[in-house]
């Protein structure tokens, strides 16, 4: 395997995400680890001095209320979850800023569902407020609104709010710290991958589902989010969060965790929202002809070349792109509704008009607005 340059990695990247795990953050007792948390302060303040934006992607609100409230267990009932992290969220960001207090920095608090991510406003709201705490000695502290969160709007674990917040970000970088040491050939007893260059499917293999006590994701859960952030053109590392001074290895470019090293181009603002943060709300099902055109030419998505309508979305809203064998190998902003497009696909762009009684768009969904995904998106 080709070695890379890990410290060229961190030294292009103008804003380091880092996620921390429940369990980095709680000892075996179930409560909030506060040595470990000033170890995380004082690594913040270095990459601070490194001249790194940094972004903590935290959970551990609900393990904070499981030892707030005494109540020995993590819940498994909904009502209770959200009690849990109601009662923790505010403990555990005051934790942070007693933190990071001693540094001359601050935590500012973040609370997030999938919703702030689909509404392009809400999304915009989100990248307007990092950056501008960014222009204080602020660290965000994000973490998934647990307490009013329902499957609708949940992301699924922070794992990929982490993936997404680094794909939203230009110049990003991605830590995932976790109670493993990184990516494993097989079991965890197997031997540590170092790097991994470029996102290959076959990486989903090596994961477990098997999580923590406290936690709701294990490695496939953090390889799916490594698959989100490198399509989108963000490296990510793998690391043991329990490792003192992981961190700091990192900035410094040690051999510590796996490395993923992305091969896609960072994408424009616009076209990572469309393309890696909302989620489509339909699908078009698309000719052979109509996929040449998308992937080997860049082209715009005509009319015509539409073969089945999925779904009910309005006018302007995501939609998938999906091949002939139902593989998704795009997504892009419909010029049409569901309805309307339904009654126009596979027609040509000269009768659109006839049919609808007028023709706004030759297309159903402009390259403009178009993002064709990584190989990493496609089933097999």
């Amino acid at each position: 395997m080709a070695e890379f340059d890990r410290k060229s990695i961190v030294q292009a990247a103008d804003t380091i995400v880092v996620k921390i795990g429940s369990s980095v953050l709680t000892q075996d007792n179930l409560r909030i680890d506060l040595n470990r948390m000033q170890h995380f302060a004082a690594q913040f303040n270095e990459l601070r001095q490194a001249g790194k934006r940094i972004i903590v992607v935290s959970s551990g609100a609900i393990a904070a209320g499981v030892g707030r409230l005494n109540l020995g267990q993590r819940p498994v009932d909904l009502p209770h979850l959200q009690a849990a992290a109601a009662a923790g969220q505010a403990w555990l960001i005051g934790l942070y800023e007693d933190s990071l207090r001693g540094y001359g920095l601050h935590a500012a608090q973040l609370l997030l569902t999938a919703n702030d991510f689909r509404q392009r406003p809400r999304y915009l709201n989100v990248i307007n407020t990092i950056r501008t705490l960014f222009e204080y000695d602020v660290v965000p502290i994000v973490n998934e609104n647990d307490s009013v969160s329902v499957d609708e709007i949940k992301f699924g674990d922070n794992d990929h709010l982490a993936a997404m917040l680094a794909s939203m970000l230009p110049n990003a970088m991605l830590i995932i710290l976790s109670t493993v040491d990184g990516l494993h050939d097989g079991s965890t007893s197997g031997p540590l991958i170092p790097q991994v260059d470029g996102w290959n499917d076959d990486l989903l293999r090596m994961a477990t589902t098997e999580s923590s006590r406290m936690g709701t994701g294990g490695m496939e859960s953090k390889l799916q989010a490594v698959r989100t952030a490198m399509t989108a053109g963000v490296n990510v590392v793998i690391a043991n969060g329990t490792a003192a001074g992981v961190l700091s290895e990192v900035l410094a470019g040690d051999e510590i965790g796996t490395w993923f090293r992305t091969q896609q181009d960072a994408l424009p603002a616009w076209k990572r929202w469309i393309g890696y943060t909302v989620a489509p709300s339909g699908k078009l099902v698309l000719d052979s002809g109509a996929c040449e055109a998308l992937l080997a030419k860049g082209r715009s998505l005509l009319v015509v070349g539409v073969r089945e309508v999925i779904g009910d979305f309005g006018k302007g809203e995501t939609v998938a792109l999906v091949d002939p064998d139902g593989n998704e190998i795009a997504r892009g902003l419909c010029n049409y509704s569901a309805q309307e497009l339904r009654r126009i696909a596979g027609r040509k762009t000269g009768e659109i008009a006839s049919v609808l009684g007028y023709a706004n768009y030759p297309e159903a969904v402009h390259c403009d607005n178009l993002v064709v995904l990584g190989t990493a998106n496609r089933s097999s």
